[in-house]
């Protein structure tokens, strides 16, 4: 007589209450802390949306005026146009180049020496990213900067530009910042998916007579699609949030030329004292990188498919 499967335990059954109870209790603290400043400020900041509040008087509700003004403001259009020029440069750069020193490591024979080179690929990792701008901030100094400079002593002084004062250059200048950009995170993110393929297929490969470039393009970055995805997201919301860089090396200017929504919020909440149309800009920023991840996830499985 053939027995039937065992049924899957409850969950009271397979851990006891005392088990339970400390899960819980230590769960607690994180979930407070999750909530309180996660959460709630996330909720709160779509309700202010609907309302006109300036931080001190009673909230009056306001309907949908605030989203009919913010998609009205020709500031905010620009801040769009001005995000998605970076982020198409950013992020092209900033996947492509861990991509590839993630790939020459990966083909390093010794472990010995791809660990030193992890190493020193995520060191940078520990310099606060404010540093690294007051740094950039010196090489882009129209007078005493260090590109300028170098410029005019090559005999190129032509060439010298206020790097951060004009329309044309601000965005590049910005996208520039971070050379060679291979993040110390996004190096390891595609080298811990270079790890995960088996390494019965690179054996495979190897026996079907693959050369390098043929393992890369057929076998390798197809199967580190998943991460690319991932940094692609990541990227796009990095910079749709991105508020430090344009602030403290440009202040948005010149004129609104480097402005970001992120920055635009920011200067409508801290400087002009309007929260509900900071409220109303975090709102759309969630939904334009809601969507963005809705449809990355549909091409990923049209992909799969």
């Amino acid at each position: 007589m053939v027995k039937s499967a065992p049924k899957p335990r409850r969950l009271k059954e397979k851990y006891s209450r005392r088990e339970i109870l400390t899960a819980v209790v230590f769960l607690l603290p994180t979930m407070i802390l999750l909530i309180g400043f996660c959460y709630y400020p996330a909720i709160n900041a779509v309700k202010g949306s609907f309302y006109d509040w300036d931080g001190f008087n009673l909230p009056e509700w306001t309907g949908l005026e605030n989203y009919a003004s913010l998609f009205s403001d020709s500031i905010f259009a620009l801040s769009l146009k001005n995000v998605f020029k970076w982020a198409l440069g950013s992020i092209t750069v900033s996947l492509l180049a861990p991509l590839i020193g993630a790939l020459m490591i990966f083909h390093l024979k010794n472990r010995r020496t791809q660990y030193w080179y992890r190493v020193i690929f995520v060191l940078p990792m520990v310099v606060p990213s404010v540093v690294t701008i007051q740094i950039w901030t010196f090489i882009y100094e129209p007078n005493i900067g260090l590109l300028n400079t170098a410029l005019r002593t090559l005999g190129a002084e032509s060439l010298a530009r206020n790097w951060l004062g004009e329309a044309s250059l601000v965005i590049p200048a910005l996208i520039f910042v971070g050379f060679p950009w291979i993040s110390g995170f996004n190096l390891l993110i595609y080298y811990a998916g270079l790890q995960d393929i088996s390494q019965d297929v690179l054996e495979y490969t190897q026996i079907d007579g693959c050369n390098g470039w043929q393992r890369v393009f057929h076998i390798e970055l197809p199967l580190i699609l998943g991460q690319i995805k991932l940094l692609l997201i990541l990227g796009l919301i990095n910079t749709l949030q991105n508020i430090t860089l344009p602030l403290l090396m440009t202040n948005g200017g010149p004129g609104y030329d480097s402005y970001t929504p992120g920055l635009y919020m920011y200067f409508q909440a801290f400087r002009l004292g309007s929260y509900s149309m900071a409220n109303t800009i975090a709102t759309v920023m969630f939904v334009i990188i809601l969507v963005l991840t809705i449809i990355s996830t549909r091409l990923r499985s049209k992909m799969d498919a």
